[in-house]
């Protein structure tokens, strides 16, 4: 009974079928799936500018991490999954209605909404994990898949004693991430079962290389609305049409940035390496989070920069207008750590230029425009040297 129930709900030709050098396409319901995550961003975006303090970057940063891996999660699941397939479908509208509640929960994730919060990732973890060990029957990927959903369990109660303990919660929600993030580095290992080798999950890269570039583009797309916005509730001075120009030059420069430096390099070492699952864990799954938090970040810079432009920039600003890029850059440089074997020191002067930069401004009492252009200069700089080094590479 319970065997024709699972052939019949989660049936094996669910599984995308490929040929040994075909890679899966991107579907029109993972792209629908990704919508909800523009929501998601706006609220994490609106959580970390209600909250401007220590402890408030600390509580959307562990939102922030919850939120991502569970869009992770779900777009390598469809590296082997067919979301056009109509059982794939009905597992992508589920896990599309518990990030939805997450969503929703952020603002008071914190408060009374803890319980909303942690019902719906935990639940969306589980439902997909269990689904994919399932459809894997008797094989070496339905085992990965059973231990990948075990490390749910045990990350589950944390999340779960965080939810009933509002004292703690912080701090247990933060064991609750770094269990999860720290899952896939151990191989999900479990006594008596051991690890899951690398080599036992048969990734293709190229297609979450594009998936990762879709919620790129959608977390520069948050700025975007959230500029305009703005522009809609202020009246158009002069100040704020400066502030606004550079919130759109900072906005082009991360894409320009992430596009030109990252696109190829990313093809590149996907296309020359027989180890897709080990580039993709470093370079998609932990660096491409860490670039769209920096860009979500420098989100909220623009905007807290164009909401009071002639002001003196006030500590906060001054901190996440410096974090912003920085958070970014250790993202690229963690990406092309993975796929080139190389670090440009051009990151890492451009963080220290960074934080330079939001010191002046704060110690000078200088005001936003100041600071924005500041930024914009560094952000245009990089965007010249990867230009430079893309023109090189070409011609070689």
């Amino acid at each position: 009974m319970a065997a024709s129930l699972i052939d019949r709900f989660i049936p094996t030709s669910a599984l995308r079928k490929l040929g040994p050098q075909d890679s899966p396409r991107v579907t029109n319901m993972g792209v629908f799936f990704d919508l909800v995550y523009v929501f998601s961003i706006i609220q994490l975006s609106h959580f970390l500018l209600a909250h401007e303090s220590w402890m408030g970057a600390l509580e959307a940063l562990t939102l922030f991490a919850a939120v991502w891996w569970a869009w992770n999660y779900t777009a390598w699941a469809t590296n082997w999954l067919n979301p056009d397939h109509a059982s794939g479908r009905m597992l992508m509208a589920v896990l599309m209605g518990c990030a939805l509640l997450m969503a929703v929960a952020i603002p008071e994730a914190y408060g009374s909404r803890s319980g909303l919060f942690v019902s719906a990732y935990v639940t969306m973890a589980m439902i997909r994990a269990g689904y994919m060990a399932l459809v894997f029957p008797g094989q070496r990927m339905g085992q990965n898949y059973a231990q990948l959903c075990a490390w749910s369990v045990i990350s589950g109660q944390f999340w779960v004693a965080g939810a009933v303990l509002p004292d703690q919660r912080v701090w247990l929600w933060i064991v609750a991430v770094l269990l999860d993030f720290a899952a896939p580095y151990n191989g999900f290992w479990l006594p008596k079962h051991g690890s899951t080798p690398m080599q036992s999950w048969p990734l293709r890269g190229l297609h979450l290389l594009e998936r990762n570039q879709q919620v790129f583009i959608i977390a520069l797309g948050e700025s975007v609305l959230l500029l305009g916005g703005l522009l809609v509730e202020h009246p158009l001075h002069a100040d704020v049409l400066a502030a606004a120009g550079l919130g759109f030059m900072l906005i082009l420069s991360l894409w320009w940035i992430y596009f030109v430096h990252l696109s190829d390099a990313g093809e590149h070492g996907f296309a020359h390496s027989s180890d897709h699952t080990k580039l993709a864990r470093a370079g998609l799954a932990y660096a491409h989070g860490v670039m769209a938090c920096g860009a979500i970040v420098m989100g909220v810079a623009i905007e807290m920069i164009l909401a009071h432009p002639p002001e003196a920039v006030h500590a906060p600003v001054a901190l996440i207008a410096a974090a912003g890029p920085a958070i970014f850059l250790a993202g690229l440089a963690l990406f092309h750590r993975t796929m080139a074997q190389k670090l440009p020191l051009s990151y890492l002067e451009a963080v220290l230029a960074s934080a330079v930069c939001g010191g002046l401004c704060l110690m000078l009492h200088l005001n936003g425009l100041w600071l924005g252009a500041g930024v914009f200069a560094l952000m245009l700089a990089l965007a010249g040297f990867a230009h430079g080094k893309a023109a090189s590479g070409k011609a070689a």
